[in-house]
């Protein structure tokens, strides 16, 4: 099957690998996305696991918590110095607080809350015509505690990223270390006990297969062969999860024994980073940009 540019340029800002890398796996795994990145990180070519959080766009989150609610809302625009424009600024704080106030359910319910200027939908229209750009609302989160939990929050470079850890135990000092740890060192799961199996199975698989490849297991006894396969799999999520991760403050400690010390738990998490997952714009957009602006 034919190969399109589109579908090369979204496999290289996935996995990193060259051009001519992508093309040939995509030409073996007939277009299959998913499977061009395993055939990829077999052939040692790509680290896909690193480089699916590429940023693509641009644009700011918010982190939020009144009581036992917080919520983490991120608005997109199309270039960086639109994002540092103040009334962007004061329309995510709007919506920020009109999440955190109304807790709707979708995206549809937060551009229909009305507020003293208009819907949400009509601020951001509004924004839209005056700033000169795209804005949008692209997602949010409502997170709720009970009295006895602690929310931990932090937003970083005013709002790249912003994170929100609910805990068990420890203060509110461990649960803000907590959420700067989840802002600074990505975790997917609180720990490996949470990825889903059919996640760890996919990766299990793919080990095999690398293995299966590497001349120096071929003589290895089958007992050794499934422990280094156990210790492969472990060592991939380890990034993953926030238990297994490195303390930021202490590379020296776990972020378990941390909480251990703390008498802390991490009951749940979520980090938002502004246009992460979405596909880059065109490299010369900002040029044409600024050149609209000078002419």
């Amino acid at each position: 099957m034919a190969i399109s540019a589109k579908q090369v340029k979204e496999l290289r800002e996935k996995t990193g690998a060259g051009m001519m890398d992508c093309k040939k796996a995509l030409t073996e795994c007939d277009g299959d996305l998913d499977k061009a990145v395993d055939w990829l990180r077999e052939k040692g070519i790509s680290k896909a696991a690193k480089k699916e959080g590429r940023i693509a766009a641009e644009g700011l989150t918010r982190v939020a918590v009144d009581g036992n609610i917080g919520v983490v809302v991120e608005v997109n625009s199309e270039t960086d110095f639109v994002s540092k424009n103040d009334q962007l600024l004061t329309l995510l704080d709007t919506i920020t607080n009109a999440v955190l106030n109304n807790k709707p359910a979708n995206n549809e319910e937060v551009l229909a809350i009305s507020t003293p200027n208009g819907t949400i939908e009509e601020l951001i229209t509004n924004a839209t015509a005056t700033i000169g750009e795209k804005i949008t609302l692209r997602r949010f989160v409502v997170v709720e505690k009970t009295d006895e939990e602690i929310f931990g929050s932090y937003m970083h470079m005013g709002g790249t990223i912003s994170a929100l850890v609910v805990m068990k135990g420890g203060n509110d000092e461990v649960a803000k270390e907590m959420a700067m740890q989840v802002a600074s060192m990505n975790p997917t799961y609180i720990s490996q006990k949470d990825v889903p199996a059919e996640v760890v199975e996919h990766e299990r698989a793919l080990q095999q297969q690398i293995m299966a490849a590497d001349p120096a297991m071929a003589s290895k006894p089958e007992k050794v062969l499934a422990g280094i396969l156990n210790g492969k799999v472990s060592k991939h999520f380890k990034d993953q999860c926030l238990m297994d991760q490195e303390y930021f403050k202490d590379p020296k400690e776990k972020v378990a024994n941390f909480l251990k010390a703390n008498k802390a738990e991490v009951v749940t998490f979520v980090r938002f980073q502004a246009g992460e997952g979405i596909e880059k714009r065109e490299e010369n957009f900002a040029e044409e940009v600024m050149a609209q602006i000078k002419g």
